[in-house]
């Protein structure tokens, strides 16, 4: 039960991390929706009561509010925070001045625009992050020689030997011991077909990686895909800032790729969906990670920023993909969705959100052990 006596080293290393992925996020909708000269109400950190904030010269009130898992940007015109459009009768009454702040008003493209800078800001994040790490720490950049082959492992029954070099995967080129993992972490239990340098000729061997339980340092147990290699050791190669921003701009296309094809697997039934996480995981793993210092954490941040901008771009009602949707369908039809129809939309997309949520707490709380502990003090 290593996360419930973590206490305040789980709780603190969560609010930065949330709160910072916030601020970007919405940071992202307010300066393009100033840039479209839109009046922005409300900047909030977080939902429910206000705990503590302040107006700017131009009216905005920038707020730290009670419930910490998320935040929104309030704008002109906007009836809730989620930016469901005021009555009709009500944005028609606006006057001239009013309607050329609103944000309801905006032409088409400008209204996306604003919607997708949310999910872009949490990219420009990553890529910033990723970037600042190659240019100081360095890229991890290890070449894709085997060091060690571990007993009884499909790497062992595929026929791989240490000193082999990986060279490709499924006729994707392997460039270092990296990119083998998230190959690897991708599979969901077909053979892969693995191209290897030995002895100066190419082999290309069909192997399965094996799902193993892995128990980490605080007692968790996961589940992975492996092929039981290990690498001759860890490298990092710093970049220089040209350098560095183009490889940190590959990485989080990667990024973006390899969360996109885990997505679609959970879909189709190809990976478990024990793998989606809620805030109590992400609670967990900000607390483990921080105890590995500020790289790992910055690291932590950027893979989760990916996330969370891919997570609002999916096509639900409440998230902005959702709003991109309603403009998709105004740009076919010629004209807005009526209320009604936004509204059923709105109310379908969050049921479907607090699903996704209740889904993803039951497997936090399964992952930490709570049931098990709440079974044992039953007993």
């Amino acid at each position: 039960m290593g996360f419930l006596s973590g206490g305040i080293g789980y709780v603190v290393p969560f609010l930065v991390v949330l709160t910072v992925l916030v601020f970007v996020h919405e940071l992202g909708h307010y300066l393009v929706a100033r840039w479209n000269k839109v009046r922005i109400e409300t900047f909030s950190i977080g939902f429910g009561p206000e705990l503590f904030g302040w107006t700017d010269r131009v009216g905005t009130r920038w707020k730290v509010s009670a419930v910490p898992l998320g935040g929104y940007v309030k704008m002109f015109g906007d009836a809730d925070p989620a930016s469901m459009a005021a009555p009709d009768e009500q944005l028609a009454a606006m006057t001239d001045a009013e309607k050329a702040v609103s944000f309801h008003h905006k032409r088409l493209m400008q209204r996306v625009a604003v919607v997708s800078a949310g999910p872009a800001a949490n990219f420009v994040f990553t890529l910033v992050a990723l970037a600042v790490l190659f240019a100081t720490v360095g890229q991890p950049f290890t070449p894709p020689q085997i060091g060690k082959v571990q007993a009884g492992s499909a790497a062992a029954a595929g026929g791989l030997l240490p000193g082999d070099t990986i060279v490709g995967i499924d006729g994707a080129a392997i460039h270092r011991f990296e990119d083998i993992q998230q190959a690897v972490r991708l599979d969901t239990g077909k053979p892969l077909a693995i191209t290897v340098q030995r002895s100066g000729k190419d082999l290309t061997l069909s192997i399965t990686p094996r799902v193993t339980t892995v128990t980490d340092r605080f007692g968790y147990d996961h589940r992975f895909p492996l092929l039981g290699i290990e690498r001759q050791g860890v490298n990092y190669v710093r970049r220089n800032p040209v350098d560095a921003v183009w490889r940190a701009g590959q990485e989080t296309g990667n990024l973006i790729t390899g969360t996109l094809t885990a997505v679609w697997q959970m879909i189709i039934g190809a990976r478990p969906a024990d793998e989606i996480g809620g805030p109590l995981r992400i609670a967990q793993m900000s607390g483990e990670v921080a105890q590995g210092g500020a790289v790992a954490l910055l690291w932590f941040m950027a893979v989760l920023s990916v996330n969370l901008g891919l997570i609002n771009l999916f096509p639900i009602p409440v998230l902005d993909g959702g709003h991109l949707l309603f403009y998709a369908a105004e740009a076919l039809r010629g004209r807005p969705l009526g209320p009604r129809a936004q509204e059923y939309g709105f109310r379908l997309g969050l049921a479907v959100v607090l699903t996704l949520m209740v889904f993803a707490t039951w497997n936090d709380l399964v992952h930490i052990g709570i049931l098990k502990f709440l079974k044992g003090f039953g007993t």
